[in-house]
């Protein structure tokens, strides 16, 4: 049987504000990404997440991103691998704190934002996320973009990696995402959206925004959960994977 992951980026409110419906996705994922209070979120919302996590029995990862709250780690930062090695490092330990008072494990890193799609086309910086994960513990699992930099440093330096497919983004033919600010980076139609969730976890396959078929390997599929739409379309992926015999599945047991 075809197993996948289901994980999405959460605990990224701060404050007196609310993003996203933590409480409703949490029941559709089997791995969250949890935000370490430097592109979103506080101690109180990094404290509550894992509590719902473990409430539904979710795998926690770290999310980690630039310090950059007012662009919400979406700018490009100029950073050198060693300056980017301390940040992912200094993140995972913030959140690791939390995840041990619960007496739970850690089970990933994701990178979020730009510093996702900067190392995902620079090895020097997708080696210094891999490198600053390891250090901290080279039993945690590097979760990144399919076939990017990033999965090859990680499996490099002899990390676990996990190739990490969009439902809801429009790829390039380089396999590298579509740039939020270009036309046709975001995929709103439901039904193509799900369609190509199931190529790619069936057949390993996606369609690039050229109309190029590209390889692709679908390991953990990214879905969000941040307004009422996109809640029921996590639902319906979930549902739809199932019925196509694709079992549900942490990315450790």
């Amino acid at each position: 049987m075809l197993e996948v992951d289901l994980n999405s980026d959460l605990g990224e409110s701060f404050g007196a504000y609310t993003i996203g419906m933590d409480s409703e996705v949490l029941k559709y994922i089997s791995s969250a990404n949890i935000a370490c209070g430097w592109h979103a979120g506080d101690s109180m919302v990094m404290e509550k997440t894992v509590k719902l996590a473990k409430e539904n029995n979710v795998k926690i990862g770290a999310h980690p991103g630039y310090p950059d709250l007012v662009a919400f780690g979406r700018r490009n930062v100029a950073v050198t691998p060693e300056e980017l090695k301390t940040y992912v490092k200094y993140q995972i330990g913030a959140l690791l704190a939390f995840v041990k008072a619960e007496g739970l494990t850690l089970q990933h890193v994701k990178p979020h934002g730009a510093m996702y799609n900067m190392a995902g086309k620079d090895y020097s910086l997708a080696l210094a996320i891999a490198e600053g994960i390891k250090e901290v513990d080279d039993q945690l699992i590097f979760m990144a973009l399919a076939n990017s930099e990033m999965i090859k440093a990680g499996k490099d330096i002899g990390l676990k990696v996990c190739n990490e497919v969009f439902a809801d983004r429009a790829y390039n033919d380089d396999g590298s995402l579509v740039a939020r600010s270009l036309p046709g980076s975001m995929i709103y139609d439901e039904e193509l959206a799900i369609k190509r969730v199931v190529r790619m976890v069936k057949e390993g396959k996606v369609t690039s925004v050229n109309g190029t078929d590209i390889e692709i390997n679908a390991e953990s599929i990214c879905i969000h959960g941040d307004n009422p739409d996109a809640l029921a379309f996590a639902k319906k992926i979930k549902e739809t994977l199932e019925k196509e015999g694709v079992k549900i599945k942490s990315l450790v047991l």
